[in-house]
């Protein structure tokens, strides 16, 4: 057994199981105070269908304001129309120690930008308890998106919600954990330990927008590799046309998928990718009724921090105002395979390979070498 510096053991993965994870045993990290056992929360059969959609949709949501509203171009935030719906989450980053935190990007070139890095959450957030934690909270999916100096590129990354990292304070536990003992301070301090990438600003959806702005879109078109059935639908192979309760469906599925919840984030993001190329579509453009409504559904859903201004997201969107959703490139984080902790199945990073891509990340120039993570990237029909 091998150990990742932190004290606590490295396991070899173990098989993987129909559901994703490895059916391995292991024993719980002597750290590891609190696990979160998402196998059997998310027990599909007990798990009523608006809730089983709920943290899942959130997590997609969470996605549309940065790449929606920046990649659609400055013009629809010059209204208060579309930048008074947006909610701002207070203090996220009042309690970071910014001498213990990862330097700020560096510019693409000596005439780019500072490259901007968000992350992206969807949460399942519940009642804290007396002493200020909350253990009933998690974030479903997290994902870093990545605009790059040159404002040519944007990334997407995602990283599995079970992964098993060091959390500060708390020792190793599954990364959603983070959200749970400290809220987005904690999963972002997390996140910038585990990368060694600055988090610039936070992003929180409610899973209702995601869903609004499928059915204003007229519905989105996904390609789906063999037929699955999830609740009252079925998938069909080959193009599928979702609305709204259709994709809640579609994207909270991972039994009955090869790779289970590794399986789920490609769904999230292959929908992303289809709703964007859908909202910025030349048919969504001259239906002006058709895009303020579907806009109007995603910043009423949208909370970020309130260190991002109007004028700062109004100068960012201006600033990628070239960038197409062609341009926008979808990865996981990598994956050395799964296995057990105590009773929660985890899933164990490739801190190699990840340790690259983090590094691309930094430099920014992960889009350079893109090629490098082709097992890592979306592919063009996923499970």
């Amino acid at each position: 057994m091998s150990t990742d510096g932190t004290g606590a053991g490295r396991h070899r993965a173990g098989p993987l199981a129909e559901d994703g994870t490895g059916d391995e045993q292991r024993s719980p990290s002597d750290e590891a105070s609190f696990l979160i056992d998402d196998d059997m929360e998310d027990d599909e059969a007990s798990r009523p269908p608006s809730h089983r959609g709920r943290r899942v949709l959130a997590a997609v949501g969470s996605v549309v304001l940065v790449l929606a509203l920046v990649v659609g171009g400055a013009a629809w935030f010059l209204v208060d129309r579309y930048a008074g719906n947006i909610d701002r989450v207070a203090g996220v980053f009042d309690d970071l120690d910014n001498a213990d935190r990862p330097a700020p990007g560096s510019p693409a070139t000596p005439a780019g930008a500072d490259p901007v890095t968000f992350l992206l959450v969807g949460s399942d957030t519940r009642e804290k308890t007396a002493d200020g934690e909350n253990p009933g909270a998690r974030s479903d999916a997290i994902m870093i998106a990545r605009f790059s100096g040159d404002r040519q590129h944007a990334q997407l990354i995602s990283i599995p919600r079970d992964s098993w990292v060091d959390i500060p304070g708390h020792g190793m536990n599954k990364i959603n954990a983070s959200y749970a003992f400290g809220g987005p301070s904690l999963l972002i301090q997390t996140v910038e330990q585990l990368t060694d990438v600055r988090i610039d600003h936070y992003v929180a959806i409610d899973f209702d927008g995601i869903i609004q702005v499928t059915d204003d879109l007229g519905g989105v078109d996904v390609v789906v590799a063999e037929t699955t059935s999830n609740g009252p639908y079925t998938f069909e192979k080959g193009v599928n046309h979702l609305d709204g309760d259709e994709a809640r469906w579609y994207l909270g599925q991972r039994y009955g998928l090869e790779g289970g919840d590794f399986d789920r984030v490609k769904r999230q993001q292959q929908y992303l990718r289809a709703m964007f190329g859908k909202l910025f579509s030349a048919n969504t453009f001259t239906d002006v009724g058709k895009l303020d409504s579907a806009l109007r559904a995603v910043t009423s859903a949208v909370s970020v921090d309130d260190t991002l201004g109007n004028t700062a997201l109004l100068k960012l969107a201006s600033s990628m105002r070239g960038v197409t959703p062609d341009d926008i490139q979808y990865f996981t984080a990598p994956i050395e395979g799964t296995g057990k902790e105590g009773p929660a199945s985890v899933v164990y990073l490739n801190d190699a390979l990840g340790e690259r891509m983090w590094q691309y990340l930094r430099n920014d120039s992960l889009a350079e070498n893109a090629e490098e993570f082709s097992q890592q990237a979306l592919p063009d029909v996923p499970r």
